[in-house]
């Protein structure tokens, strides 16, 4: 799914990538944004992440990080989801995260 997000983004097929995002996620960035979520998207200017370096899975949640991003994913009955994105580690605090669920 990690892979399916960047590449959307990449190609500009916002639907998609929005498509990959979790419920939750989704609804913050149209909330934050007050725009539908493919338009809203395009306003957090998120990086083109680039090759999976390592991926780390903790039961239900996933850490991917990639040459120019990090994402953080859950699994959902109907399969992962992005559940932050754009995310950078801040030393001795939590990922800083551009898009995230609320």
């Amino acid at each position: 799914m990690a892979t399916g997000f960047e590449r959307a983004l990449e190609q500009g097929d916002l639907k998609a990538a929005c498509a990959a995002l979790a419920p939750n996620t989704r609804s913050e960035l149209e909330k934050s944004e007050k725009k539908a979520c493919h338009v809203g998207i395009v306003a957090e200017e998120l990086p083109v992440g680039g090759p999976v370096g390592a991926v780390d899975v903790y039961g239900r949640q996933a850490r991917v990080v990639l040459k120019s991003d990090t994402l953080f994913l859950s699994q959902f009955p109907d399969g992962w989801k992005v559940v932050a994105a754009g995310c950078v580690p801040e030393p001795g605090r939590p990922y800083r995260c551009a898009v995230k669920g609320g």
